[in-house]
């Protein structure tokens, strides 16, 4: 994307102190560039810097809802990658305003700074889902390439890694509950990717690799149904516990409460999420818009869950475990 050297190359993250950040800003600096992390709360971004060398990833502060700072944020960047988005509404973090209208503003600035620019969105972003989240998300995509053709569109299926929200948050939940939800039945099939090769994708594409103007699915290895993917679970962590199908409107009703916490297992949307398969679509599969398309081997949740998920056994890492899929 850019004709200087990797070295001389400045490349601006926006979000990189977050879950896919972190992996983002690993393959960014194993290859050489200079990173400037764009967040909110560039004080608790200190953790990235060991990723690469000494003066290498520098964080600073933009949010998307404040366009001053995000031209700022991209002052003399040669490349713009844009990973800001939110699981769930809070207070001011509304979906619209950061996944909608934050991602045209961050476009705009990008265009204005002369940056190619990497925009992340999620399979599943549809202008017509009954999701909330998914709505942003597609507009969210609209807009970027309204403003910004040549940006190009990443959308990961459910992303799994060490600090994950998925794996973890079942597996958490299995300590103190006796059963497991299954939403619908648990019959909607997904397709988990790890964060891992998210970054190396979304790396590639900073390398100039990938098609301008083009949106890349990215997916995992495997689809599993939601109910295999919870006995993924408690065949990794050793635990036996009832898969509990429920309707997705008794779902939606516990969500409507349990949205209030702080850090909510379920919202009301994500109920709406659920009822739609998040799988990559045979589009990308045919033209080649995929990790396996772009010559990256995807990693499985069979390979990489059990090295984080060992500290929800009972005996942690001392109890030895042979998850299988489906098992």
């Amino acid at each position: 994307m850019s004709t200087k050297s990797k070295l001389e190359t400045l490349v601006t993250v926006f979000g990189g102190s977050g879950f896919v950040g972190r992996h983002v800003v690993r393959a960014l600096a194993y290859r050489g560039y200079r990173i400037r992390v764009a967040v909110r709360r560039p004080e608790l971004a200190g953790f990235l810097q060991p990723l690469g060398r000494v003066g290498q990833i520098h964080a600073v502060q933009a949010n998307l809802r404040y366009p001053d700072s995000v031209a700022a944020a991209l002052r003399d960047t040669d490349i713009a990658v844009n990973l800001v988005g939110i699981l769930f509404e809070r207070g001011r973090q509304r979906f619209d305003a950061v996944m909608t209208e934050g991602a045209e503003t961050l476009a705009r600035a990008a265009v204005a700074a002369d940056a190619p620019l990497v925009h992340v969105s999620a399979v599943g972003a549809d202008p017509n889902a009954t999701s909330h989240y998914a709505r942003a998300k597609a507009e969210g995509e609209q807009r970027v390439l309204a403003a910004h053709r040549d940006a190009i569109i990443m959308r990961p299926s459910i992303v799994f890694g060490p600090e994950d929200s998925f794996f973890n948050r079942f597996a958490a939940m299995s300590r103190l509950s006796p059963a497991l939800p299954l939403p619908g039945g648990g019959h909607t099939r997904m397709q988990p990717v790890f964060a891992g090769n998210v970054g190396e994708a979304i790396a590639r594409a900073v390398d100039g690799d990938l098609q301008a103007g083009a949106v890349y699915e990215l997916g995992g290895p495997a689809v599993y149904t939601f109910k295999e993917l919870m006995q993924f679970v408690l065949a990794t962590i050793g635990r036996r516990r009832l898969l509990l199908s429920l309707p997705f409107a008794l779902m939606k009703l516990q969500g409507s409460v349990l949205q209030f916490l702080p850090k909510p297992p379920i919202t009301p949307d994500q109920v709406e999420l659920l009822k739609r398969d998040n799988v990559v679509s045979d589009e990308a599969k045919r033209d080649g818009r995929t990790l396996e398309g772009i010559g990256i081997i995807p990693e499985s949740i069979e390979a990489i869950v059990p090295t984080y998920l060992w500290r929800f056994r009972k005996t942690g890492q001392f109890r030895p475990h042979t998850a299988e899929r489906g098992s």
